[in-house]
């Protein structure tokens, strides 16, 4: 039964949790473009990407046509720690603004790793231990991925080994020592302990990094590890397919109440968030049901969708992993250091970068300060100190919030709030004193990078 007063927090019930993942490929009829092998130019295979890769999530990666995988027991009960998340109604924001639109946003920072990334690290270390590993390499940005991929390795038993991007490790030593307290090893990404991070340091003496450089460190570790593979925290199609789980609760919390959303927003870096933010919506316009504003927000020190090219280019820096079709800046590419936020790799997602050269979803980039300035305001507001990677999307959601007071219409808006910003301290503190600048890349920068894509026939 419906009600008037829409609750400030709409939570779901522990039975109307998703039970499956939503595989939004399959209701997608151009697919995305198929993972390259960089020595043949031709699409991998499984037992191309068994050495690298879990043999299930293989499977989740490579399918594109089983529209939903169901949620193995032991990771719903695991889910069940943190989830349902809230959906929430911003009353306060929009009070404070003046707007007549509605503004919701499902926020994912109600666990100990801070952010939406544990929902995929408990699938990937599951199907680690389930195979029978030692253990998982990967890299992590602003850290969310790498404290909740150690939350899921301690949880299983699997050693967790995280190469974490220069500039953040040095940035951000409380959430390093979260990993650490799960029992994670942590590198600051380029390093010596691997061919590729001396390579890149050669070539780039004091490089801050990037998530392309701490990549290719994580893969060559895991490739040269007996018992070890590599995993991802987002951009892969298997990282959006349990991601799922953050669109299915919205929109289940939205239908609850009879709520259909104008526009939906989402940061963007790599993808997980956006893409399980919008799966089911966008899967309800894909096939004629529905129709939504999706709009993608990136950081204009890093716009790969804005300002990238399409085109098929190496997932790292090291390039050592397969090809992938994208929006790319080039796998060269390493955002400025002081760059705060988590949003730092060069490409995105294959799923919506289809989506996106289709039209079916818009992006924006948002200059730095705009964003923390936002993120001040919401903090202020609302009385949750974001993410600096989630900003982004509120960024956006207040100006489009403004818009609908300058012309008097009302519109429902729906934004991810991917996690909270405790650990991002030092950016807020360089936001405070006056030191955060807003580096954009120029157009003759990207060009030097733009001309070193790999060559495809």
């Amino acid at each position: 039964m419906k009600q008037e007063k829409i609750p400030y927090k709409i939570y779901l019930n522990e039975s109307e949790m998703p039970k499956a993942w939503y595989n939004l490929r399959a209701d997608m009829k151009k697919k995305p473009a198929p993972l390259l092998n960089p020595a043949t130019h031709k699409p991998m295979t499984a037992d191309e990407l068994a050495g690298v890769f879990c043999e299930e999530l293989i499977k989740q990666e490579l399918d594109n046509t089983t529209p939903y995988f169901e949620i193995p027991k032991e990771i719903r009960d695991f889910y069940k720690m943190y989830r349902p998340s809230p959906l929430v109604r911003a009353y306060c924001l929009e009070e404070k603004l003046g707007t007549p639109a509605k503004i919701y946003y499902k926020f994912e920072g109600n666990n100990t790793s801070g952010s939406h990334k544990l929902n995929s690290a408990i699938a990937q270390a599951y199907y680690a231990k389930k195979q029978g590993l030692k253990g998982v390499t990967t890299e992590t940005g602003a850290g969310q991925w790498g404290t909740a991929l150690s939350m899921a390795c301690s949880y299983f038993n699997l050693d967790c080994k995280v190469y974490m991007v220069k500039c953040s490790y040095e940035q951000k030593p409380f959430r390093r020592e979260v990993m650490r307290t799960y029992g994670a090893s942590v590198t600051p990404s380029p390093s010596t302990e691997t061919e590729v991070g001396k390579k890149i340091l050669a070539e780039h003496p004091g490089t801050t990094g990037s998530l392309g450089c701490a990549i290719s460190e994580a893969v060559e570790k895991a490739v040269t590890s007996d018992g070890y593979r590599y995993v991802l925290g987002s951009v892969l199609n298997q990282v959006l397919l349990h991601q799922s789980v953050i669109g299915l609760e919205t929109k289940a919390a939205l239908d609850k109440y009879g709520i259909k959303p104008d526009m939906i927003i989402g940061c963007a870096g790599g993808g997980s968030n956006l893409g399980g933010l919008i799966a089911p919506f966008m899967g309800e316009k894909l096939r004629g049901e529905a129709d939504y504003r999706i709009i993608a927000v990136e950081p204009a020190s890093c716009p790969s969708l804005t300002r990238g090219v399409y085109a098929y280019d190496f997932c790292d820096t090291g390039m050592v992993c397969p090809l992938a079709k994208m929006y790319t800046l080039g796998s060269d590419f390493i955002p400025s250091a002081n760059h705060a936020g988590g949003l730092r790799y060069h490409g995105m997602s294959s799923t919506l970068s289809e989506l996106y050269n289709q039209g079916l979803i818009e992006a924006t980039s948002v200059k730095q300060t705009d964003v923390f300035e936002a993120a001040e305001y919401f903090a202020r507001v609302e009385g949750i100190l974001p993410a600096p990677e989630s900003s982004h999307a509120i960024r956006v959601a207040i100006d489009e919030a403004l818009k609908c007071k300058e012309i008097s219409e009302e519109k429902t808006i729906v934004f991810g709030l991917t996690g909270t910003g405790y650990f991002d301290m030092v950016a807020y503190e360089k936001f405070h004193d006056g030191e955060m600048s807003d580096y954009i890349p120029t157009d003759e920068e990207l060009a030097i990078y733009r001309a070193k894509l790999p060559k495809i026939d």
